[in-house]
Parts: C-alpha cells; sequence; structure tokens
C-alpha cells in the first residue's frame, strides 16, 4: 500500500535515490547541495511504498500567494499508478486553493502536467543557474 505524508523528513541520500530511480535531471552526487535543498525547501510531500521512499514533491510557498514545485519525482518501478497525480493533489490540499501552483517542465514532461490540470503559461522568465 502507498502512503503519502507530509512533512516527514528523508535524508538527502533518500531524495538522491529517488531522483535516479525517476530519472530526474538533478545534482545526484552533490550530497550537500541536496541536504539544502532539503532545507530550504518549506513543502515536502512523500510518497511510500512501506519503509521505501517511491516520491516526493519538493516545494517552496508562503502558504498565502504562492507555490513553486521544485521537484516532482517518482520512482519508475512505480510511475503510472497515480502517485505523481497525488503527491500534486496532496501539496494542493496543503497551500489551499487560493494559491498558484507553478513548476518548470522538462521538455519530456511537457504532455504530463496538463493531465493534473496544469495549465500553460507563456509570461515567464529565468536566469538559468551555473552548475
Amino acid at each position: 500500500m502507498i502512503t503519502i505524508k507530509v512533512g516527514e523528513m528523508i535524508t538527502p541520500r533518500q531524495l538522491a535515490t529517488v531522483f535516479q530511480r525517476s530519472t530526474i535531471t538533478r545534482p545526484l552526487d552533490d550530497l550537500n547541495r541536496l541536504e539544502e535543498m532539503l532545507k530550504h525547501g518549506n513543502l515536502l510531500v512523500t510518497a511510500w511504498d512501506g519503509e521505501k521512499l517511491i516520491g516526493v514533491a519538493r516545494s517552496l510557498t508562503d502558504y498565502v500567494y504562492c507555490c513553486y514545485l521544485s521537484d516532482l519525482a517518482v520512482d519508475t518501478a512505480y510511475q503510472f499508478q497515480g502517485i505523481g497525480r497525488q503527491l500534486v493533489d496532496k501539496t494542493k490540499d496543503e497551500i489551499g486553493e487560493n494559491v498558484t501552483l507553478l513548476l518548470r517542465a522538462s521538455a519530456e514532461a511537457m504532455d504530463y502536467y496538463p493531465k493534473l490540470g496544469f495549465e500553460r503559461i507563456e509570461n515567464g522568465f529565468a536566469i538559468p543557474r551555473k552548475a
């Protein structure tokens, strides 16, 4: 049985393992950076199969206006079972209906997010990171 949890502490190694198993591109070998990502994100929703972490939705939010979903990753062995949807739905439950949920999608995921209720936006800008 899959369990969705809010605020469950995870280690940088657990996060790296989910990222690796999901094929999401993140700094898998930089555990210090992953630790900081966990430390400074303020909404963490996780999916578990027993004691095994199988999915993560990591966000930054003010809980009243805006939420940036920076990571959505599900182990490929568990994909196509609605776990990503559950992680997003729980994130939406936590932030409430008056908060805009934003994300940046990889090219491969552009067709996925509309299925979860996201609308494509064209009025955004980014200053890319150096590494």
